[in-house]
């Protein structure tokens, strides 16, 4: 399915024009080996009409043939450019900002482009009391990111660090998230590769 940068896309939003939609697929837990479980998954990027990405993931268990068996997780959270805030900005809370967009042009943004490609931050809420913040790049039809930063409830599960990559092949989305716990290195959690199903870049 082909995708056209929607002519009213906020420049800040450019640089991620290409996952703004929905995706849905299939995916295995851990390294993917045959025992592995398999999932079944929908991932949203929504244009909200502000400088950042709304981010939606739901997923659920499934048989080897794709019969869905029960949920398994579900995230929200949000993307953007990783920038200094500035007056022109809202925030926090539900202060207006002075003047909006804060960076008004292709220029404006072009500006914080580094040779590895755009710096980004993402911030995803788990259930169970777990909140990351992610910082990482994105480059053209690629997304590396690492968590900075890991909020975790009294009652939550040990989790400690985590790193995500996301690509853009043949037009699907292919995805890889590696997971810490604390007592170990980053292993392999989860991967899938998506199809795109929409390119609305903001629901009615």
């Amino acid at each position: 399915m082909a995708f056209d940068i929607p002519t009213d896309l906020m420049p800040e939003l450019v640089p991620f024009s290409w996952l703004i939609g929905s995706w849905e697929g299939s995916g295995r837990l851990g390294d993917g080996e045959d025992a592995d479980p398999h999932f079944w998954q929908q991932v949203t990027f929504r244009e909200v009409g502000a400088p950042y990405l709304e981010y939606r993931s739901e997923a659920w268990l499934t048989e080897a043939d794709g019969t869905k068996l029960r949920i398994l997780a579900v995230e929200n959270g949000f993307w953007s450019l990783d920038r200094e805030q500035q007056d022109a900005d809202a925030g926090p809370g539900m202060t207006p900002g002075e003047i909006f967009p804060a960076l008004r042009s292709a220029d404006d943004v072009q500006q914080l482009h580094t040779a590895e490609g755009f710096k980004i931050q993402a911030q995803i809420l788990q259930p169970g009391g777990i909140s990351e913040l992610y910082y990482g790049l994105i480059d053209g039809p690629r997304v590396h990111l690492a968590t900075e930063a890991l909020l975790r409830s009294k009652n939550a599960k040990q989790y400690a660090s985590s790193t995500r990559m996301y690509g853009l092949v043949g037009g699907d989305l292919f995805w890889r998230w590696d997971v810490s716990l604390g007592n170990q290195d980053l292993k392999a959690h989860a991967s899938a590769a998506l199809k795109r199903v929409t390119t609305e870049a903001m629901d009615s």
